[in-house]
């Protein structure tokens, strides 16, 4: 859902173009396990040398957090920060990992969102107007706009077509 990076750009370009992504052994790390750990302390096979080739760019020292919460959606977190200068300390770990949770909480769907509410919103999304709403539910006007209001405010949504966006984007319809 969102991705924040400040890498130097031209680690960026290099590990881009060398397809490391499913080859670091931070990311594998990451996907297996939660947490926080620092590169130094990660026991996995680096064949291409990748965590090697990050100091040569000045990402000498790094620390790796994931969060997952065991959701249907299997929706993970993860934050790889990186400084040139030291190891992380455990009260740095310890910030930086309450601060990926958080984000992971905020940017997790809503979890009470109601059938009815995501069948008034796909409809929306098909291109069909309240009255055809209604009409294919066979329920008021009124209850199609409950409807979608709820789901506007479960989503914290301000509009019906960023509630459609959200719950897209979220992979409720």
């Amino acid at each position: 859902m969102e991705e924040i990076n400040h890498l130097p750009q031209d680690w960026v370009e290099h590990y881009t173009t060398q397809r490391y992504m499913l080859n670091d052994p931070v990311i594998r790390w990451i996907y297996a396990n939660t947490g926080a750990i620092r590169w130094s302390d990660i026991q996995l096979d680096d064949p291409k040398r990748i965590l090697a080739q990050a100091r040569t760019f000045g990402l000498r020292y790094g620390l790796a957090v994931s969060v997952f919460d065991n959701n249907p959606e299997g929706q993970r977190s993860f934050g790889t920060f990186v400084r040139g200068d030291r190891e992380f300390s455990d009260d740095e770990a310890a910030v930086l990992t309450a601060w990926v949770s958080r984000r992971h909480i905020e940017k997790a769907p809503p979890r009470n969102i109601t059938d009815a509410e995501l069948e008034a919103l796909r409809m929306v999304k098909d291109g069909m107007r309240l009255k055809q709403i209604a009409h294919s539910l066979g329920v008021s006007e009124g209850a199609v706009k409950q409807r979608l209001r709820n789901a506007k405010r479960k989503l914290g949504a301000q509009t019906g077509p960023q509630a459609v966006t959200l719950a897209t984007e979220f992979g409720l319809i």
